[in-house]
């Protein structure tokens, strides 16, 4: 096989944005099937690694027009499904534990605070998640801004994000 030259660099987050493109634009019924076409962008990847990526993007098989199953990636990426989610916040809580480092709240503002280079990473991941209490995010560097619409929701929104970096439950 020819290889492709690309600027994709072979790391996770790259590839699983890589992948997500790969499976909104063309039908992909098999990891193998996934596999080259990562091989063909000059992505070489595991089985088991190409599994924890599509775990963690959320992708599901669902049936195509003709009745066979073919991966997805729900919400954004791919409309023909809905956005799942259970699995959209449980990534959430994932990247939160992996990289929130301090959430702060006053009126309708939160400041959370990451390791430098992370905020992105963790603004990605609250974007994905449809919660109407938060209206939006500005990230840079290790800060993310989260404006809210309750005047008084901070401080609510911040334990928020803290309670799902240690792992507990919502219960509202």
């Amino acid at each position: 096989m020819v290889r492709r030259q690309t600027n994709i660099p072979n790391t996770p987050i790259a590839r699983r944005r890589r992948i997500a493109e790969l499976l909104a634009a063309q039908t992909i019924r098999s990891q193998g099937q996934l596999e080259k076409l990562l091989a063909a962008d000059g992505l070489e990847v595991t089985q088991a690694t190409l599994s924890r990526d599509l775990e963690d993007l959320g992708a599901v098989k669902i049936r195509d027009d003709s009745g066979g199953l073919v991966y997805s990636v729900p919400g954004e990426v791919d409309r023909r499904l809905p956005a799942a989610t259970d699995a959209v916040e449980s990534r959430l809580a994932r990247r939160c534990a992996e990289v929130l480092v301090s959430a702060e709240g006053i009126g309708n503002l939160v400041v959370l605070r990451t390791p430098p280079g992370a905020a992105h990473f963790l603004a990605y991941a609250i974007d994905s998640v449809e919660n109407d209490e938060i209206m939006g995010n500005i990230a840079g560097d290790d800060t993310i801004m989260i404006v809210g619409r309750d005047p008084e929701g901070g401080a609510r929104l911040a334990s928020y994000f803290t309670s799902l970096a240690e792992g507990v439950e919502r219960t509202s």
